[in-house]
């Protein structure tokens, strides 16, 4: 086992941190990795922010422990180790007729990572977090044990261990449930609102019909037109919806993307002026799509182009995604969206959702309401504005999701997740001593 000292950072590449990095290629290396100085374990570095990060403490790399260890084809009960990719689900079992069942926004993220950030995807109000395709998972603690976690076994450290960012142990393996599928394709459908509230009518009307919708909106719109944008909705598609050439290959799976951005791009790249040309080109392409698409164009649209985050240039990003509650949402996302326009930092990106209802976990962040996803170049003003954000955020009874966040201060973080204290309990009786820490933790006080 290799250890190294790396400079890393998240997807957003804010912040940076010196850390020592171990490379595990088993259990047992995981077991040995593990510093009393301070540890936390990473996956492919998909968070945004700093919860995988331990500024000259360990960082654990997961990515060498990718097995499978077994599967059900009957159930579509996988059994892999944490640092197994759900690209590398795609591609060995959807050509058997088999896909996640839960997906974020992007395939390049580990079981593990999975686990720890509770991810969430375009199905949220139909099929809820990753935590409802897991079963079971066997996790690392402080002490040197290792414990198989259920919702029967060890329940509280199963549900504390979901969007727990890593902070409770390492999981090493998990058991999961894949989705069967006839195809690999989707019918999509998208509707145009030219306002916040025929938007907001739209998701609504939709989700009862659809399992999968997701709204991209325009931030930089204001007045009549604020809160304008195109909602997409879809299904999976069966082989009878197929065209004949289609058929001939219905479980298609796409090889790897060539396009990489190869450096990171000069800051002024991402102006106000050249948001709004993409801003037309995203307007264009979202209501233009073809009524069946393939997985990665229905799921994965921001994976074509590699290292799309050196867009942002090399002072980095942040995703800011909250969650409001339905009652009173409207107004409060009025008042959102107008401060951000009236700030002068550019956002880009925005992602409007409606989550169903809350899981088990203290530290899950979806619960019942609005989310909004809108990436805001590292700039001056930044930290300001996400302050007021957050001001509003919490007033309307909401929270911040930790997988993305890089700003939101300790006493903020409490008020928004009412069950703290439960899950500060849980850390301090399977980690009393601290073992488990991360630059996020340390920010937001859970060590």
């Amino acid at each position: 086992m290799s250890v190294v000292t790396e400079t890393l950072a998240g997807w957003g590449n804010y912040p940076r941190a010196e850390c020592e990095v171990a490379h595990p290629e088993s259990a047992k290396g995981v077991r040995r990795a593990v510093s009393s100085a301070g540890t936390i374990a990473r996956g492919l570095g998909r968070s945004y922010g700093d919860p995988a990060l331990n500024e000259h403490g360990r960082v654990i790399a997961m990515e060498g422990l990718d097995g499978y260890l077994g599967f059900d084809e009957a159930t579509g009960t996988l059994r892999c180790e944490a640092g197994t990719t759900l690209e590398q689900i795609i591609a060995d079992f959807a050509p058997r007729g088999f896909f996640p069942m839960v997906t974020p926004g992007t395939k390049f993220v580990t079981v593990g990572g999975c686990i720890a950030n509770d991810v969430h995807g375009k199905a949220h109000h139909a099929d809820g977090c990753f935590s409802s395709c897991v079963d079971s998972f066997r996790k690392l603690l402080a002490s040197g044990e290792v414990v198989e976690c259920s919702r029967e076994a060890n329940a509280d450290l199963f549900w504390g261990t979901f969007g727990g960012m890593g902070l409770l142990g390492v999981v090493l393996d998990a058991t999961i449930r894949l989705r069967p599928i006839e195809t690999t394709f989707f019918h999509q459908k998208a509707i145009t609102a030219r306002n916040l509230d025929e938007l907001l009518d739209a998701i609504e009307e939709h989700d009862e019909i659809y399992p999968y919708s997701v709204a991209w909106l325009d931030s930089l719109a204001t007045g009549d037109a604020l809160g304008r944008g195109v909602l997409t909705v879809g299904d999976h598609a069966k082989l009878a919806d197929l065209s004949p050439a289609r058929r001939r290959d219905p479980l298609r799976v796409s090889a790897p993307s060539p396009l990489v951005v190869p450096f990171d791009l000069p800051s002024f790249t991402l102006s106000t002026f050249t948001i709004r040309i993409l801003n037309l080109v995203l307007d264009q392409v979202q209501s233009h799509g073809a009524s069946v698409a393939h997985y990665e164009k229905f799921f994965y649209p921001l994976d074509f182009v590699g290292e799309w985050n050196r867009g942002y240039g090399k002072r980095g990003f942040t995703q800011y995604q909250f969650v409001i509650p339905l009652e009173g949402g409207r107004d409060r996302m009025r008042t959102i969206l107008s401060r951000i326009a009236a700030s002068g930092c550019a956002p880009f990106l925005n992602v409007l959702k409606r989550f169903g209802e809350a899981n088990e976990a203290p530290l899950s962040f979806p619960f019942r309401g609005w989310t909004f996803a809108i990436d805001f170049p590292i700039g001056d003003g930044l930290a300001p504005l996400l302050a007021d954000l957050d001001a509003i955020v919490l007033e309307a009874g909401g929270r911040l999701y930790l997988g993305k966040d890089a700003f939101l201060d300790a006493p903020t973080f409490r008020r928004m997740y009412p069950r703290l204290d439960e899950w500060l309990a849980l850390k301090g009786r399977v980690d009393p001593d601290g073992v488990f820490t991360s630059n996020l933790a340390r920010r937001l006080e859970l060590v």
